[in-house]
């Protein structure tokens, strides 16, 4: 049985046990099903009319803690539906339960009267960790970072160390990488569990610890934070602030996620579609209209110098009906290779692989590489030019297949090391953009090598 044959069994399950009031059978589902597949399962369940009063009555067989993980999965969107449909003293407990940085998220969807009437029933300390990780910037690492770590202040010995992380290690995102501070706390180093295990209890953790530690400022961007977390290996990075106070870690799951988001974007932008607020099942159809449509609007206005160019050539064209089969071809095949160059770059810029420093040593590989896919194609659709035409339409397919592939692999390999030096995301060289302006160019070119080959023949 797949996994969503699975899942869809469980929710018939759970939504008849519901309408009998089968109290012993939900005992005996729910904790046989884990947080994150329950929390599919009532997205599921919220898509439907009357599935918000469903959801609430699973959600009230649950303990609290468990209210509080599953809730954490749901997307922002479902977050709020079932959270504005809980009592103040309900959410206020599934609040304290949630990781920090799953608590200032949802903290952050709420309006502004729900919220103030929540911190006014908090605990102090509570009450301003919630309010310094819901200030920060969306995009940064603060707005990603959890502040439940575990601190060990500098000077203490390995015994007082581990009892240090007996105290706080229920309360912690992760046990497995412990962080160093000093009186003013700022980050002075860190140490493994295991390498804290190991040592004598009467060693210094001082001694021990790796002073030399990777750790991000608490305003840098989000991809930044997931590119050191994937580049080192990391469980978790150290976020510090301008004062080089330890405020908090991003775990490895975090950075994946930010990882996800942003590939998600990239890819909706490669094909000029704007960012949507949800997934593509759940975007209201207006918004997904909406996303859609200034590019292609855009884009059916630039085909037009396509048209143009055509009608140009008319005179061409009616000497040589035969060119006309193989335009599609040529500015299929230029838009094609400038697409393939433009996503190779943008990726490759994305990951930091390369950079506006490397472009001149890519041109000069571009050109080479290019070049070579132009001849390749032009030596495949040679014997049908002679077919089609004659000699010299082969000649002018051939010439124009290299000009063309040419032309736009060094226009995809381009375009976003432009856009990037005027300070725009080179994502928005997109597919569609770059095949678009070759189909235009690729035109001119073609016809323009029909005109000066036929008119020496």
């Amino acid at each position: 049985m797949s996994l969503n044959e699975s899942l869809q069994e469980h929710k018939e399950t759970l939504l008849s046990a519901l309408e009998q009031a089968r109290h012993e059978t939900l005992d005996e589902q729910l904790p046989e099903l884990r947080a994150a597949d329950l929390a599919e399962i009532l997205e599921e369940l919220l898509e439907e009319e009357e599935g918000l009063a469903s959801v609430l009555a699973l959600f009230d067989c649950l303990p609290i803690e468990r209210r509080a993980n599953v809730l954490g999965y749901l997307p922002g969107d479902e977050q709020l539906v079932v959270a504005e449909a809980m009592s103040d003293e309900t959410l206020l407990k599934v609040l304290e339960e949630m990781g920090s940085d799953e608590r200032a998220d949802l903290f952050n969807l709420l309006d502004e009267d729900r919220r103030e009437g929540l911190l006014r029933r908090m605990a102090r300390q509570e009450r301003e960790d919630l309010k310094r990780l819901a200030s920060y910037e969306e995009g940064t690492a603060g707005a990603i970072m959890t502040s439940d770590y575990v601190a060990i202040p500098s000077g203490m010995t390995v015994s007082q160390a581990m009892m240090r992380v007996r105290q706080t290690a229920p309360d912690a995102e992760t046990v497995y990488q412990l962080y160093i501070v000093d009186g003013d706390g700022r980050l002075a180093g860190t140490l493994s569990l295991r390498q804290l295990m190991v040592a004598r209890p009467g060693a210094q953790v001082d001694d021990l610890m790796i002073k030399d530690v990777i750790s991000i400022p608490v305003d840098e961007e989000q991809e930044e934070v997931a590119r050191a977390v994937a580049r080192y290996d990391l469980l978790a990075v150290p976020v510090i602030d301008a004062d080089e106070r330890l405020v908090g870690i991003v775990t490895h799951d975090d950075a994946m996620d930010v990882v996800e988001s942003e590939a998600t974007e990239d890819f909706h932008k490669g094909m000029s579609i704007g960012a949507l607020e949800d997934g593509v099942s759940r975007v209201p159809l207006w918004s997904l209209y909406r996303k859609r449509v200034t590019w292609l609007v855009l884009l059916v206005f630039a085909n037009l110098f396509s048209g143009a160019g055509i009608a140009y050539f008319e005179d061409v064209i009616a000497a040589k009906v035969a060119l006309v089969f193989f335009l599609p071809l040529l500015i299929g095949s230029g838009g094609n290779a400038g697409a393939q160059a433009a996503t190779l770059m943008v990726r490759g810029m994305a990951t930091g692989d390369v950079g506006v420093k490397d472009w001149g040593k890519l041109l000069g590989r571009e050109l080479l590489v290019a070049g070579s896919l132009g001849l390749t194609m032009a030596l495949a659709v040679a014997p049908i030019g002679v077919m089609r035409g004659g000699e010299a339409v082969a000649m002018i397919v051939a010439l124009s297949m290299v000009t063309i592939v040419l032309f736009g692999s060094l226009l995809g390999m381009c375009l976003p090391f432009v856009l990037d030096r005027v300070g725009w995301d080179p994502a928005t060289a997109s597919a569609p953009l770059v095949t678009t302006l070759i189909d235009a160019t690729g035109v001119l070119i073609y016809f323009s090598i029909a005109t000066t080959i036929l008119s020496a023949a």
